[in-house]
């Protein structure tokens, strides 16, 4: 899944195009009703003022170095997980209706910022950090890429942001969700490029269960009992009797978690290795 930017719930890109229209109100000589709507949306320590000021750290920092600029894109994700996502997304729509109330938004929308990149990046990191759903890890890739040549005035080789990614997930051993990401990351392009049904679901499931170790363990141990019990089946459809007596070593080998066992990346792995076996034997 990739996630379109929404120029409507960018809060960093709504501060920037208040800012432009009271300009453009003052200069038309006209009361400039933006000045009201900064000033009881953007003061104060609501949720939208903290995700605001997200946007204005990546705005105001260039040309820092890049271990600076990891840190700062490590630390923005970071904090945006800490925020009421619930409450955030109300605060927005109150602020977007105020806007429809006083402006046509095709035309409030239409003004040209001068960071749309880097705020259009920031707002799809963001979301894709609060996201249940599965993101493809090459559109982290790119948005991450284009906040880090923001930040550094620099190039960026695509490669090297992928293996800091990478690098970034792997220290939050206790989260599946980032855990699941690494995986992709490293997988994507090379074993796992075209994922099979199962695949998808398993995946999904490593995600949306984070927070549940109990139903990510019973869901691992139901899964090798189905693979092993479908490998049995296949078997004994094999009339090459080597081939026949390696299967059902394999099945032997899919034994369940022990109760005391955590569920780890390598039994993602071994999952999706499974899930190809079974597809080749199908198609056999």
């Amino acid at each position: 899944m990739k996630i379109k930017h929404s120029k409507y719930r960018n809060t960093g890109l709504i501060y920037e195009l208040l800012v432009k229209q009271i300009a453009a109100d003052v200069l038309g000589s006209k009361e400039s009703p933006a000045i009201q709507i900064l000033k009881k949306y953007f003061s104060g320590t609501s949720t939208l003022v903290k995700e605001y000021k997200l946007y204005e750290f990546i705005v105001k920092n260039n040309a820092v170095n890049q271990s600076k600029a990891e840190t700062i894109i490590s630390t923005i994700t970071e904090v945006s997980r800490k925020f009421n996502q619930k409450l955030l997304k109300q605060q927005k729509y109150d602020l977007i209706s105020d806007i429809k109330s006083n402006y046509k938004v095709d035309e409030f929308f239409s003004m040209d910022v001068r960071d749309y990149k880097a705020l259009a990046s920031l707002y799809c990191l963001l979301e894709a950090q609060n996201s249940s759903d599965l993101v493809d890890p090459s559109f982290l890739i790119s948005n991450k890429t284009t906040l880090l040549e923001h930040l550094t005035s620099t190039k960026q080789n695509k490669d090297e942001v992928k293996d800091s990614l990478i690098e970034e997930y792997s220290k939050y051993d206790k989260d599946l969700k980032l855990l699941t990401f690494k995986i992709l990351l490293e997988k994507f392009n090379s074993k796992y490029r075209d994922l099979l049904p199962e695949q998808k679901n398993i995946l999904k499931e490593f995600i949306t269960s984070v927070n549940s170790s109990k139903k990510l363990f019973n869901l691992v141990n139901i899964e090798f009992a189905k693979i092993a019990e479908e490998v049995k089946n296949l078997s004994s459809k094999i009339t090459d009797d080597i081939i026949k007596i390696k299967l059902d070593e394999v099945a032997k080998a899919i034994t369940p978690l022990k109760s005391t066992d955590k569920v780890k990346d390598t039994h993602l792995i071994n999952l999706m290795q499974y899930y190809d076996l079974v597809n080749e034997l199908k198609n056999l």
